[in-house]
């Protein structure tokens, strides 16, 4: 998994750096063909903090963005997003076969 990281208006830290590497071993840990990440992080008027994320998944593009006045609640919040498309995304690949297999156990 290679985790990009840009800040626009913040100095990206390595604490950081390490907090956005262990939010995103959590959502590796649902889907363990993470490719590629980008993070995007922004601060609007000195106050409101932006985190967007793009991810790539077997040839399938997610994206997520949220807003706090914390960088780290705007992390948390970014997270929790992905991780609820990319559970959306293996439940709907894991029950399209497992349909398939019950129809197939009927017929015969």
């Amino acid at each position: 998994m290679h985790i990009d990281i840009t800040g626009h208006q913040v100095e990206v830290t390595q604490p950081i750096k390490d907090y956005i590497n262990t939010k995103f071993e959590r959502i590796k840990r649902h889907f363990d063909q993470l490719i590629d990440v980008h993070v995007i992080l922004n601060v609007e008027n000195k106050v409101r903090h932006k985190a967007e994320a793009t991810m790539m998944i077997g040839g399938k593009k997610f994206f997520a963005e949220s807003t706090e006045d914390d960088l780290y609640s705007a992390l948390d919040l970014l997270t929790d997003k992905l991780d609820k498309q990319i559970r959306r995304h293996k439940d709907k690949m894991t029950n399209k076969h497992r349909d398939e297999a019950v129809r197939l156990n009927q017929s015969y």
